[in-house]
């Protein structure tokens, strides 16, 4: 199969033979994995394993050829749990049910067929205005993987990323501070007789609870920062009160920017009512050689100095004598292991699905999973991503009985 230009998708031809092996599907799930069209990605939503499981309760799945090679599992590892190989984008989308990592592209949703049901990030900063009202135009049911919720209110996907992105925050900074990588030479950490580097944290989530406990762990000086006194609260009471928090008071965060050796961004902005993004003049004042680690590019960035950057631009870079990381979606460091994380969510929501009957009984009968409908039926329903296409939406509701 073969792509030209933005993601353009040749090879549309779809055999009968497959379209009348659709029509006789009947209750089982017909579950969609396609290959990502994006050269850096290289999670997947399920694993073979995962898959063996779903075959096994009798659903299909259509793997597209080549999918699963990001995380070192072949054609074959699919096969042989279960899964239908395919050779053509156009294949795979012909599943009622497509499960993607990235947002799709308006050439995917082309061959999608009308009322589709979509599983996807939604990264605002890779989805396109074409494909958002192209998959309104076919009446597209999208799920969005950040929005999911659980019985508890968390939201188990976003934890999964936030705490894989959160450990491997302190691996880039270690690599980038050391010789090796052309950095100042520091070791990440302390050791007898030196004194320790200066990590600060802004952001006290899942992200910055984890980072925060590896760089204790390796006996760096941790300071976090947030705007939610009850979030400093936790984590203070998870890794003990001898770690250091504040609120975003203007002289705290300037005296702790000024001797910090990494300062690593970890807010989180999906939903939120406030956003909040450090001045520029707080990067300039921090030491030469310094790090600067923004984990939410993929959100709109934590800093002025990485906020909105365009896909052309350098991911790392030097600014006022400070290195910028920001590269996009830093799971993908250790792709098999965010896909394991992710099948672990998904195989027990997919076989609850099958139960469910159809996108609307899983809608009706999971509130959680409710949250995570962004469209429904092609109507948008959710206000956070209407927004970003200046569109409007209405109430989940409002449509379900409707339709």
């Amino acid at each position: 199969m073969e792509t030209t230009g933005c993601g353009q998708i040749q090879g549309a031809y779809i055999p009968q033979e497959l379209l009348k092996e659709i029509s006789k599907i009947g209750n089982r799930l017909l579950i969609g994995i396609p290959r990502e069209r994006n050269k850096d990605e290289r999670r997947l939503i399920l694993t073979p394993e995962a898959v063996d499981m779903l075959t096994g309760c009798g659903h299909r799945v259509l793997v597209e050829s080549g999918a699963g090679l990001g995380i070192n599992y072949s054609d074959n590892h699919f096969s042989e749990a279960g899964a239908e190989i395919v050779s053509t984008a156009a294949e795979v989308f012909q599943a009622d049910i497509i499960l993607k990592v990235l947002p799709p592209l308006e050439a995917e949703v082309a061959l999608m067929r009308p009322r589709t049901t979509l599983f996807s990030m939604i990264q605002l900063n890779l989805f396109t205005q074409e494909a958002y009202e192209l998959m309104m135009a076919k009446r597209i049911n999208a799920i969005a993987y950040e929005l999911i919720a659980d019985d508890h209110k968390k939201y188990p996907v976003l934890n999964v990323i936030f705490e894989i992105e959160g450990t491997a925050s302190i691996t880039i900074a270690s690599e980038l501070l050391s010789n090796v990588q052309g950095g100042k030479g520091i070791l990440l950490g302390g050791i007898p007789g030196v004194s320790p580097t200066e990590v600060v944290i802004v952001g006290a989530g899942n992200a910055g609870t984890v980072a925060a406990r590896a760089a204790l762990a390796l006996g760096a000086s941790v300071k976090i920062f947030d705007d939610d006194i009850n979030k400093l609260r936790t984590i203070q009471q998870v890794l003990g009160q001898g770690l250091f928090t504040s609120t975003f008071h203007p002289n705290v965060l300037q005296n702790a920017f000024r001797s910090a050796d990494v300062v690593i961004g970890a807010m989180r902005y999906i939903n939120t009512r406030h956003r909040y993004v450090i001045a520029e003049e707080l990067v300039r004042t921090m030491k030469k050689g310094a790090l600067v680690i923004d984990l939410r590019i993929n959100q709109g960035g934590c800093f002025e100095t990485t906020c909105c950057l365009s896909p052309e631009e350098p991911t790392v870079f030097e600014q006022y004598g400070v290195l910028h990381y920001c590269k996009p979606n830093i799971s993908n460091r250790v792709a098999r292991t965010a896909s394991m994380a992710f099948s672990n969510i998904f195989v027990p929501l997919l076989l609850f699905y099958g139960d469910a009957g159809s996108i609307q009984g899983l809608i009706k009968a999971d509130s959680g999973f409710r949250s995570g409908v962004y469209m429904y039926c092609g109507k948008p329903v959710n206000s956070y991503v209407s927004n970003h296409f200046n569109l409007s939406s209405n109430s989940l509701d409002l449509y379900l009985s409707a339709f």
